[in-house]
């Protein structure tokens, strides 16, 4: 699923666009929204909130859309643009302006609700990492506060909203912490030196095309943990591990380095585990 640095830059581009520019044509291929008209009506402005996108109008209406695991949003020309790319099976939304047209492919979620009520599908989200409203202090707190281990309160938009299973686990794994500890056993300085950490990778990340927590963006060189189970820690040198965390059907695959991280994840067997991608025999 896109991080929330992957969803401010499609809300970027989506802006630049299309704001402030009449609609000439759209479709929402959607059930409960084919009918709908958007012709004639401007954007006001596109933004992100978390992981969601917030296509504003100046009709009082937000196209509402979020990306889940395939999704993704793109900007072509509006000159030239060929029937067979409005006739693709993964549309499932387009919006023109005479001079740019934004293909929304492989949604996840897409609804048509008055601005005003936005709060029914974004209100239950915490401080945005990328956002207006963001707020370290709050987001520690609720961090603090939650019941589960300190990986999925992370993963808990509820808890703060923009952050995937990548920045969760790099973040943990620069601060020496075990996603499976419990988030209240935490001293207050670690759960704020988390939090500020999660905030770096993204705010940084967010001006970046290739994602990267270590600096480095050649093919292969982009993370610590995250995608490397099998393959050396970058720190100790021991092999880095992925295990699940929390229950189905919300559990994740979550990567660590068990030397740096405190041991073993529960279930984790310990066996050797090739690296992404190998064959049996690799």
């Amino acid at each position: 699923m896109p991080e929330g640095d992957t969803v401010w830059r499609a809300a970027r581009r989506l802006n630049e666009a299309l704001a402030d520019q009449p609609i000439i044509g759209a479709e929402l291929r959607w059930p409960g929204l084919s009918t709908a008209d958007l012709r004639g009506m401007r954007t006001l402005e596109v933004v992100s909130r978390g992981k969601h996108l917030l296509h504003r109008l100046d009709a009082g209406l937000t196209l509402h859309s979020h990306l889940r695991m395939e999704g993704r949003w793109q900007v072509e020309a509006t000159e030239g643009l060929a029937n067979r790319r409005l006739a693709n099976p993964q549309l499932r939304a387009w919006v023109s302006t005479a001079r740019w047209t934004a293909l929304g492919l492989r949604l996840g979620r897409l609804h048509l609700l008055a601005t005003r009520e936005e709060g029914r599908l974004v209100g239950h989200l915490g401080p945005d990492v990328l956002g207006t409203d963001w707020d370290a202090a709050e987001a520690a707190g609720r961090l603090a506060a939650s019941p589960s281990t300190i990986g999925s309160a992370l993963l808990d938009q509820s808890n703060l909203a923009g952050v995937g299973t990548l920045y969760a686990s790099e973040a943990l794994f620069l601060e020496r912490l075990s996603p499976w500890s419990p988030a209240a056993s935490l001293a207050g300085a670690q759960v704020s030196q988390v939090v500020d950490r999660v905030y770096r990778l993204l705010n940084i990340n967010r001006h970046n095309a290739i994602q990267s927590t270590t600096g480095v963006q050649r093919h292969g060189m982009t993370t610590y943990v995250h995608g490397r189970s099998g393959r050396p820690c970058r720190r100790c040198g021991e092999a880095v591990r992925v295990s699940t965390l929390g229950e189905p059907p919300q559990d994740r695959a979550f990567f660590y380095c068990p030397t740096c991280q405190g041991g073993l994840a529960a279930g984790d067997d310990g066996r050797r585990q090739r690296p992404l991608g190998s064959s049996p025999r690799s």
